[in-house]
């Protein structure tokens, strides 16, 4: 109830920034709309808001979970091998050179203006996020229960399934929590250079017609569809792993 809130508070206060700024600077509304244009474009474009929401909440969970899951086994692997580490690692660290925007061209090139580019998107911007988080977790293992399972003979794989992976699991929660928020932004990238479809789609249409109310509105629904997942992704993995 305290966290509802506090939140409740916080919304208000924006709002009510906004609506100062709005005022006191007198913009136009094509520059900044208030608040009340921006509730009346979100409720008179209610249909077309929830439709391209629906598609970049799907491009978001099938990254989102195509990219956990690789980030998951990709540690563990470079956990378990020195080999893979020192080739892996790498090419990793190279991947978060290069600007997320110069790939998006090549891959809407590759895969279509269709689901999947957005999907890679959203998969690359968090693959290493969770593939890091955890990979440092199972690396942090308390030396104590290691040292134990030598003595007791333990195979390298239970050592990891057994002792290295519960024990890592708080990481991979770390992990996840940053991805649900950097997951959007791929997609909504992907939406941007080549799309039908989406919120960011919508966005780029809303700006081309001068319709700043409907591009904040989307923007909004962004936001919420965002902290949405971001509060699911928290409580699903508290109730797992108490993390």
């Amino acid at each position: 109830m305290t966290r509802a809130l506090h939140a409740a508070a916080a919304t208000l206060l924006a709002v009510l920034s906004w609506q100062a700024l709005v005022t006191l600077a007198d913009l136009p509304r094509f520059i900044l709309p208030g608040p009340g244009l921006v509730a009346q474009a979100l409720w008179s474009n209610r249909a077309l808001i929830a439709d391209h929401a629906l598609i970049t909440a799907i491009e978001v969970l099938v990254g989102l979970g195509l990219g956990s899951a690789l980030g998951f086994v990709s540690a563990i692997l470079l956990a378990a091998s020195p080999l893979a580490l020192s080739l892996l690692r790498p090419m990793l660290v190279f991947s978060q050179a290069i600007p997320v925007f110069a790939l998006a061209p090549i891959l809407t090139l590759w895969l279509g203006y269709g689901l999947w580019s957005k999907v890679a998107m959203a998969l690359l911007i968090i693959y290493f996020p969770v593939t890091s988080a955890f990979f440092d977790a199972l690396m942090r293992t308390a030396p104590g229960w290691l040292e134990l399972a030598r003595v007791m003979n333990a195979p390298p794989a239970r050592v990891m399934w057994h002792i290295r992976v519960p024990a890592a699991l708080p990481g991979f929660a770390s992990g996840l929590r940053l991805a649900v928020v950097y997951a959007p932004i791929g997609a909504i990238i992907g939406e941007w250079v080549g799309a039908s479809q989406g919120l960011g789609y919508l966005m780029l249409l809303a700006n081309g017609r001068a319709k700043i109310d409907l591009m904040f509105a989307a923007l909004i629904v962004l936001g919420i569809l965002t902290l949405t997942l971001h509060a699911a992704v928290d409580a699903l993995c508290r109730r797992l792993w108490g993390a």
